[in-house]
């Protein structure tokens, strides 16, 4: 089984695989952020690095995806090769910091890795304000991640509920998580867990 869970930047995606993952013991896929050569060169000089760390996610996200379904586990991943093709890339043609050529070169590819892979069988959708975003940002306190704007959150966050509405791929659940502390209130990742459970199994 391959679960994913999608959501803006600072939305609590990899704190909630973590919980999930060990509730349900499933094995959980992270975004390779440490590792990850491109991240601080991008939020430094974004239209030099665009492409290459679009490219980066790309392929390891595509590899994340092709271990998932070779491996036969249950699996939860923190955030999609999707949210790469239809949010990020895209949003950054559009503000100017990726040239038309590469943009076609990145959807071509992603084009042609998607032919190639499955969709998870659930993805979990964690909706947050801009706000929210804000302030657990500020919060885990990565440098690279201190040039954010606003503006660029927002813009994010408009893809991704254009994205959201025209999800067809597989089952969907959609969490606020504004009213939701599934770090410090039990019975908020408790909800969270009842209705997994609910949407795996046919419960109601």
């Amino acid at each position: 089984m391959h679960i994913a869970i999608a959501g803006n930047i600072g939305a609590g995606k990899t704190t909630l695989t973590s919980l999930l993952a060990k509730h349900f013991k499933w094995e959980p896929q992270f975004e390779e952020v440490i590792t990850n050569p491109y991240l601080d060169d991008f939020y430094t000089k974004m239209e030099r690095w665009s492409f290459n760390l679009q490219i980066y996610f790309l392929n390891t996200r595509f590899k994340q995806i092709s271990a998932i379904r070779e491996s036969g586990k249950s699996v939860i991943q923190d955030r999609t090769i999707y949210e790469d093709a239809f949010i990020f890339a895209p949003n950054l043609h559009d503000m100017g910091l990726m040239t038309g050529r590469d943009f076609e070169n990145y959807k071509s590819l992603f084009d042609l890795m998607e032919s190639f892979v499955a969709p998870p069988d659930l993805l979990i959708y964690l909706r947050s304000s801009i706000p929210n975003l804000v302030k657990q940002i500020h919060k885990r306190g990565r440098s690279y991640e201190n040039g954010i704007s606003i503006d660029y959150l927002n813009r994010l966050n408009e893809r991704y509920e254009d994205w959201i509405k025209g999800y067809d791929k597989g089952k969907l659940l959609i969490f606020d998580v504004d009213d939701l502390d599934f770090v410090d209130k039990p019975e908020d990742l408790g909800s969270i867990v009842n209705r997994i459970d609910a949407e795996l199994n046919g419960l109601f």
